[in-house]
């Protein structure tokens, strides 16, 4: 069974100077719950979690599952470099009631693609949840290849992955070599339609941070078969995935709900804020949209 399909957003966390803004975080829960999201992950890149204390992730996400209470999957994200670290976290995760967990590859110390096996085999026998591998080398320097996957898909708790690899020819092996054993979902917005074209659930979005409505209904056309529906709403929609990727992620999809309302607040160094010449053009994009 699929934890979800179509549109999870990787949500935000709003920041104070203070801390975590959890009245601001709750409006922003109550967003995606009224505008179709299909699931929500807490605590993954977009919202920041490598700046944030242990606290006051456990805060986070206690209160995103008290506060959707059951109405969608939420997934949290309990990945790290240390293997005995994110048994740790994810342990956490399933007392607290989390759906699902989505777990980056480790970074920085890095490891072999035996080491990856090594790595979520011991993850998955510690935990009852499903698992999502996260799957970003742009940010990891490491690479889960497909061979790699399909022998992951093995472990029934190793239910899908998060593909940011951007290689569509390493997607599409991913997706034929683990076909009917794992879920595959887009973890960038521009590349959304071609997956669920290879055989995609559906993606986890920045972009639905701010349009949870229309990546909704790109994933909801193409898996009801409405498949010209679904790329014309895509490609209507496709310069403000890229507007949003103009800088660091979540610097332009933090700024983007800042002028929309959303109070997401500042960003933690070592981000900082997008250049006054960047941050208009998102604006003017954010304007063509309606969204301000």
């Amino acid at each position: 069974m699929s934890i979800f399909e179509g549109s999870a957003v990787a949500l935000v966390t709003p920041f104070t100077q203070e801390g975590i803004h959890f009245d601001a975080l709750k409006r922003l829960l109550d967003f995606q719950l009224d505008n179709g999201t299909d699931a929500l992950v807490i605590c993954g890149t977009t919202g920041e979690p490598a700046t944030m204390t242990v606290e006051e992730k456990h805060a986070v996400m206690q209160t995103a599952i008290q506060h959707v209470a059951g109405r969608r999957p939420v997934i949290l994200g309990t990945g790290g470099n240390n293997t005995a670290a994110v048994i740790r976290e994810s342990k956490y995760a399933e007392d607290l009631g989390a759906d699902a967990l989505l777990i980056v590859t480790p970074y920085y110390n890095k490891c072999s693609q035996e080491g990856l096996l090594r790595h979520y085999f011991a993850i998955a026998e510690q935990t009852t949840l499903p698992i999502i591998l996260y799957n970003v080398p742009g940010r990891t320097g490491v690479n889960l290849l497909p061979a790699t996957a399909a022998r992951l898909a093995e472990h029934p708790r190793l239910a899908a992955i998060k593909e940011a690899s951007g290689n569509i020819s390493q997607i599409a092996e991913t997706i034929r070599l683990t076909r009917g054993r794992m879920d595959i979902y887009s973890g960038n917005d521009d590349q959304t339609l071609p997956i669920l074209a290879l055989g995609g659930k559906g993606v986890i979005s920045v972009s639905a941070n701010v349009i949870p409505r229309i990546m909704h209904d790109i994933c909801a056309l193409y898996l009801s078969g409405k498949t010209d529906e679904a790329r014309d709403l895509f490609l209507e929609y496709n310069p403000l995935n890229l507007a949003l990727f103009t800088d660091v992620n979540p610097i332009p999809v933090k700024t983007a709900l800042n002028h929309m309302g959303f109070a997401a607040g500042p960003l933690r160094l070592p981000l900082c804020e997008m250049s006054q010449a960047a941050e208009a053009a998102l604006t003017e994009t954010l304007r063509r949209y309606a969204l301000i």
